[in-house]
């Protein structure tokens, strides 16, 4: 640490309230919030490094990757924590292998009663997750905007090639729930609000997944309006026709005399990244685990010349959210040997898709059912001191009584709607959350939602996500001590005892 520990009980107090040896929750508890400037400090010091232009971003698979786990291993190890890989062949970093595939070709064939029908080359756009999807000879189904693509019978569409109109932004949402509906695959059709073009600068962008998975099979296109109102006249209707049968409230999906051979094919290339697992071990390792986790990663270089600055430094995103991890850690580990096991996981590819969290899952140090809370820290440089905590995942999992009694006990203010629930599928915690893992956010970033909407708006994914004079770390500070607290309360089974 950059300063002494701060080891008596009225400064623990005012880094919120850490109940030490010999002190009950009560008596340790802080009579209001107050800002620790040393804190703030040591956490901005963090946050200057990782954010620096030397660590290019952050980005999995490079340099600033392996610079960042470099300093992060150093801290966690100075701290006193152990590996919590729990793997003797992988100690403290477990590899994470990723998939970086990118569109390559695109085919589309239409016929009807056998004979081709012209569409003009480049008018149509496939892709595929996949290494090579392909759908030979499938009739066409028209299903208008399928505002309930759920609710089409499989039957209706298996082996058929779905037809719909645009819907901007739903487009994913849309193709994603017809596919697994059953649909051998989707097909757009644009209005005049987007072009084949922009769709395909958007799209040409790699995707990525954890090399275990097992991808391929969906099959998902677009095609312009000028080119589908060429096909839909051929079948003895026209693209106006069926935009307005599609509007009609008793529209249902209707066959097209047409059918169609369509293909796509990605390139692929493997990226080797990794999670950072530490652990403080607990007396009763029995009795279960309580998770901190914070993704690392970043975009790494995310602008082209002429722009001034090229690299996505994310200092707040997430940078902010490893600090206030490596705080949590540095404060539990001066404190007395908590009855469970406490995991502090540094995830990475949050940025690609929450794949670093999904990695831990599926390989986990320690079976999932033994975790009695995961909190998950990202963004958390928003709020100023003396906002209220919200909890991002609050009504989803067991730990909400818990987490009232702490803050009551603790005299820390929670919000009292569940309105930050629209951002919990954008964080490490929702990966968690789809294996039964009790995961929530507790911050003030999300205390006061227009602060936070404010950097989602402006500096949120942009090379201007920097270390700026007067960066906000009240909050964030107060993150760190109600966390602490969180962490010794569920370490301890007379409070939280273990699921049966």
């Amino acid at each position: 640490m950059s300063r002494a520990f701060r080891a008596t009980v009225a400064t623990a107090v005012a880094v919120g309230g850490l109940a030490l040896a010999g002190l009950s929750p009560a008596q340790a508890a802080a009579p209001a919030p107050r800002r620790d400037l040393a804190l703030e400090a040591d956490m901005l010091a963090h946050i200057k490094v990782l954010a620096s232009d030397e660590f290019d971003g952050r980005e999995p698979g490079t340099e600033g990757e392996a610079k960042t786990l470099r300093y992060l291993g150093k801290l966690w190890f100075d701290l006193g924590l152990v590996s919590g890989t729990n793997d003797p062949g992988h100690p403290w970093f477990a590899p994470v292998n990723l998939v970086a595939r990118e569109p390559a070709g695109s085919a589309a064939v239409f016929t009807r009663k056998g004979r081709r029908v012209y569409v003009p080359q480049g008018a149509v756009l496939m892709l595929t997750s996949g290494p090579r999807a392909l759908v030979e000879n499938a009739p066409l189904l028209f299903v208008g905007r399928a505002d309930k693509a759920d609710q089409l019978a499989r039957s209706e569409l298996a082996g058929r090639v779905v037809v719909l109109l645009d819907a901007g932004e739903r487009d994913s949402e849309r193709q994603n729930a017809l596919l697994k509906a059953g649909a051998s695959a989707v097909l757009t059709v644009l209005d005049d609000d987007r072009t084949l073009a922009q769709v395909t600068a958007r799209r040409r962008r790699s995707g990525y997944a954890l090399s275990s998975e097992a991808l391929g099979g969906d099959l998902e296109g677009f095609i312009d309006a000028a080119a589908f109102d060429r096909l839909a006249v051929v079948a003895g209707t026209s693209l106006a026709a069926l935009q307005a049968a599609a509007a009609d409230p008793a529209f249902v999906p209707r066959p097209l005399d047409l059918a169609a051979t369509l293909e796509a094919t990605t390139r692929e290339s493997t990226i080797r990244t990794h999670n950072l697992i530490g652990k403080l071990d607990g007396r009763r390792p029995d009795q279960g685990a309580v998770l901190f986790m914070a993704h690392w990663d970043h975009f790494g270089q995310c602008a082209e010349p002429p722009a001034e600055h090229l690299i996505c430094n994310g200092a707040i995103d997430n940078a902010s959210g490893i600090a206030a991890l490596t705080e949590v850690a540095r404060f539990l580990s001066r404190m007395p040997q908590a009855d469970r096991d406490i995991y502090f996981v540094a995830t990475t590819a949050e940025e690609l898709g929450l794949l670093g969290a999904e990695a831990f899952a599926e390989n986990p140090p320690l079976p999932l059912k033994q975790v009695v809370a995961a909190f998950n820290i990202d963004t958390v440089a928003i709020a100023p001191a003396g906002t209220p905590f919200a909890i991002v995942g609050k009504g989803m999992t067991r730990l909400d009584p818990q987490i009232a009694a702490a803050a009551k006990a603790y005299r820390r203010k929670l919000v009292g709607g569940e309105e930050a629930n629209a951002y919990i599928k954008r964080q490490d915690g929702w990966a968690l959350l789809q294996h039964d893992v009790p995961a929530v956010m507790v911050t003030t970033a999300y205390g006061d939602l227009k602060r936070l909407e404010a950097f989602f708006d402006s500096d949120y994914h942009r090379p201007t996500d920097v270390v700026k004079p007067g960066i906000e770390l009240g909050g964030a500070a107060q993150d760190v001590g109600f966390l602490v607290q969180l962490g010794r309360w569920f370490a301890d089974p007379r409070k939280v005892p273990a699921v049966k």
